[in-house]
């Protein structure tokens, strides 16, 4: 009789393990060699297929995919690059406009939009990803819940630009005539990016208030107004001046210098601001996002303002409109941090970039909701209530990277709860997917130097719908009110501000010219005040949230409880700046 080893038991754990690795094998294995894993039961001729008129069109709805249901991998990319398209002109704008009001070269604004992308899609993987953290609070929504620049931070950051070059901060050339040129000032980039890094501290902090508490502080009538006046302030700003030519101080007809035409004499077919050339090319643009809503299948539906960007483009092109120089000097690849800027802070923007960091905590709110809602998940209860916290926080630590990331404050945008409804895909995989295009449009810097090349007046005809769009939103979180005569008077008082400020842009610039030899400090709190007068949604929002808080409330005023909880339910899917679904 001889000894004999016992046999080796292997422990669960790795048991466990090795089960876990052949089920993801099996799995990836089905995946990429069976027709199902690439294609399942989808209708693809339902998204693709033009919606012609008398045409008949398939009744059945195709199936609806969880957030966690096995994806066939071809609608996952489809589904996704659907995503990263639907919000690229959100992403592409604010970095053009910030360039453009700083007067920055073209190499630098190319990087700057590569910079939105790349940050974009590294942030929105970070939402997607719901990470557990202490004491029960999270990191991320765990839905498809995409990031951008804010609105709030393009309607802010241009008045915080306009502030600089009056105080000298950046400097300016006047010509003979009398006209004033902005000088390039990359630094003021830099100061909006340093002031974002520490405002965002706040919103880090809001993270942790119970959510029903911020909605009871900014109700509909509050978030309303700010939303609906940053849209409007945008059209004027921005949208239609790029519309007539350009908003770089060619729509003042200065009589010398390279602005006498737009969008400078040296642009390959200059012509006067508001020229019927320009404005029809953004005409066309415009008219073709409408041709795409009433014939487009739903895919192109979901991106029907690259539609209107591609098609102005393509005839912009062949008239000669477009400089490919931009194209050309671009680099085939490129990332972060290839161009930096001096990070600094602007005392006189810390007031407005911390209004800015609450607005984006409201907006993530209506956002997160929103998504939820499309997903079909609970919009109430711990779980939901954790989604909205992990968001806020992940947007509020989100603003704190993208300033390291050379890009302004990115949060959650809601362009993508439209597409989630249409594709019926609620899927985090088509999430990542979305990502991972973002990441790949910013790498390849070629495709930024393309959008840079877009002329101002088709910009101008699809921003100005975009914007548009933004302040119909705030039309329609307005309607969730209950027009009380508390409400109407609360709203008549923030638009007396708001619209004086749209109507009137410089009535609050030259507020403390009569001061003598203000001290630095003083000149700084000034400056900051000017600023949130001088930016219609602030300005307004501020006087919308006060009011609201001291006035009381009348008899009559009041609302049955079931009623008030039907209208908080409603204000959950509304209150978000960035809720365009085109």
């Amino acid at each position: 009789m001889h000894d004999s080893q016992p046999e080796a038991i292997p422990s669960p754990e790795l048991a466990t393990r090795e089960q876990g690795f052949r089920a993801r094998a099996t799995f990836v294995k089905r995946k990429l060699t069976t027709r199902r894993g690439w294609l399942g039961d989808y209708d693809y001729a339902w998204l693709c297929l033009p919606s012609m008129p008398f045409a008949k069109r398939s009744t059945r709805p195709p199936p609806f995919y969880a957030l966690d249901a096995e994806l066939p991998l071809t609608l996952a990319i489809f589904t996704g690059l659907q995503h990263a398209l639907a919000m690229l002109a959100g992403l592409i704008t604010p970095p053009i406009i910030f360039a453009s009001a700083l007067s920055l070269d073209s190499a630098t604004s190319s990087y700057m939009i590569s910079a939105s992308l790349i940050g974009s899609g590294i942030l929105s993987l970070v939402q997607l990803s719901r990470i557990p953290l202490f004491g029960g609070y999270y990191l991320g929504t765990g839905l498809i819940s995409v990031v951008g620049t804010s609105f709030s931070t393009l309607s802010t950051a241009n008045a915080i630009f306009d502030a600089m070059y009056r105080d000298g901060t950046c400097s300016s050339t006047t010509a003979a005539d009398g006209t004033v040129t902005r000088d390039p000032c990359p630094d003021a980039y830099g100061m909006v990016l340093g002031t974002s890094l520490i405002c965002s501290f706040l919103e880090i902090g809001l993270a942790f208030v119970p959510p029903r508490v911020l909605k009871r502080i900014f109700p509909p009538i509050v978030t309303g107004t700010v939303i609906l006046l940053i849209g409007a302030s945008l059209v004027g700003s921005s949208g239609a001046l790029a519309w007539g030519g350009g908003s770089n101080g060619c729509q003042s007809f200065p009589t010398s210098g390279i602005f006498q035409l737009c969008p400078t004499t040296l642009a390959p077919r200059p012509l006067p601001w508001g020229s019927p050339e320009f404005i029809g090319l953004g005409f066309l643009s415009f008219i073709s996002i409408i041709l795409t809503e009433l014939f487009g299948s739903p895919f192109l539906k979901n991106i029907s303002i690259i539609v209107g960007l591609a098609v102005g483009c393509i005839v912009a092109g062949a008239a000669g409109y477009i400089d490919g120089s931009s194209i050309t000097t671009a680099p085939v690849i490129t990332f972060l941090w290839v161009h930096t800027f001096k990070i600094g802070v602007y005392p006189p923007a810390i007031l407005p970039m911390l209004a800015v960091y609450v607005s984006m905590a409201m907006e993530a709110t209506g956002d997160i909701t929103a998504s939820a809602e499309v997903s079909r998940l609970p919009v109430d209860g711990l779980e939901f209530d954790s989604r909205v916290q992990g968001g806020i926080l992940s947007d509020g630590i989100g603003g704190f990277m993208s300033a390291l990331f050379t890009v302004t404050p990115l949060s959650i945008f809601a362009q993508n709860n439209g597409v989630i409804a249409i594709t019926r895909c609620a899927n985090r995989s088509a999430g990542r997917w979305c990502c991972g295009f973002l990441i790949l449009f910013g790498v390849l810097g070629k495709i930024s130097g393309f959008f840079l090349a877009i002329p101002n007046s088709v910009l101008g005809g699809v921003t100005t719908f975009l914007f548009a769009s933004v302040a119909v939103s705030g039309v329609r979180v307005l309607s969730f009110a209950q027009f009380t005569r508390r409400d109407r008077f609360v709203l008549a008082a923030a638009l007396s501000f708001g619209l004086a400020d749209i109507l009137v842009p410089d009535i609050f610039t030259h507020l403390f010219d009569g001061v003598d030899s203000p001290s630095s400090g003083l000149e700084g709190l000034f400056n900051s005040i000017t600023i949130i007068l001088s930016t219609p949604f602030l300005a307004a929002g501020i006087v919308a949230s006060v009011l609201n808080v001291i006035l009381p409330r009348e008899m009559e005023d009041e609302v049955p409880d079931d009623e008030a909880r039907e209208f908080e339910e409603q204000m959950h899917t509304g209150s978000s700046v960035e809720k365009v679904e085109v």
